[in-house]
């Protein structure tokens, strides 16, 4: 799929994804999941390196990580504070 300027609309998609993963708490991990795996359909779709699918992979790789670090602080808190 490709756009009027000739981009990978996966490529968007994957960008906008990864950049919500990081700003959006609580479900930004399922959207960096999702992020991960339209990005890597972008690459497969287009055949050559797209930068927007490369930052759209690192934005979501990083989204992951912080609501990992978010949800593991959540359990250790109600896991504390009940005990």
């Amino acid at each position: 799929m490709e756009n009027q300027d000739g981009k990978n609309s996966y490529s968007t998609a994957s960008l906008t994804l990864g950049i919500l993963s990081i700003l959006v708490p609580l479900i930004g991990f399922i959207l960096g999941v999702v992020g991960v795996v339209t990005s890597k359909k972008a690459r497969q779709t287009s055949g050559t390196k797209d930068g927007l699918a490369t930052s759209g992979m690192i934005c979501s790789i990083i989204g992951i990580v912080i609501q990992l670090f978010a949800i593991i602080n959540l359990i250790s808190y109600f896991s504390i504070s009940v005990g």
